[in-house]
């Protein structure tokens, strides 16, 4: 006669995690077509390796949006053909010389809307002329995300003797 086979050790619960952890439970009852009388241990079930997912992470704050992509509007590319202001001949005459620098608000078409004197020449006629030119120009307007939009831009014209 045999001694009845000790139980197995108790494996203690884990501690509770977020997500329900399957368990093998033995189960006590004999198969239906299990022999009688004659009862030998389990083996223990194997360690179930299927990764447990783990709590969702509390949600974050929204982070701030990212602060809009601006493009500057542009009057240097190539293809816009933005010819100088012409000298004035009396300004020549006088030996006038000097650098305008002009504020100028750019549609979303490219085309100056406003042209304000940021800074002087010192010659009235030079900054007349350079706002008379920039007038007639086209600029690559300014973007906010990809999408154009009426900007300010600064530009320089410089009217010198050669």
């Amino acid at each position: 006669i045999r001694d009845p086979p000790k139980p197995a050790p108790k494996v203690q619960a884990p501690k509770p995690t977020p997500a329900p952890m399957p368990m093998a439970i033995n189960d006590p009852t004999p198969a239906p077509n299990a022999p009688t009388g004659v009862t030998t241990p389990q083996p223990p079930a194997p360690p179930i390796t299927e990764p447990v997912a783990a709590a969702p992470a509390p949600a974050a704050p929204p982070a701030p949006p990212a602060p809009p992509k601006i493009e500057q509007p542009s009057s240097d590319a190539a293809y816009l053909n933005n010819p100088k202001p012409s000298y004035p001949a009396i300004s020549k005459r006088m030996g006038e010389q000097g650098k305008v620098v002009l504020r100028v608000l750019i549609g979303t078409d490219g085309a100056p809307q406003k042209v304000e004197i940021n800074k002087s020449s010192g010659y009235e006629r030079l900054d007349r002329q350079a706002q008379e030119a920039v007038m007639r120009w086209r600029f690559v307007p300014g973007k906010r995300n990809g999408v154009p939009e009426a900007m300010w831009n600064l530009v320089p014209v410089n009217f010198v003797l050669e």
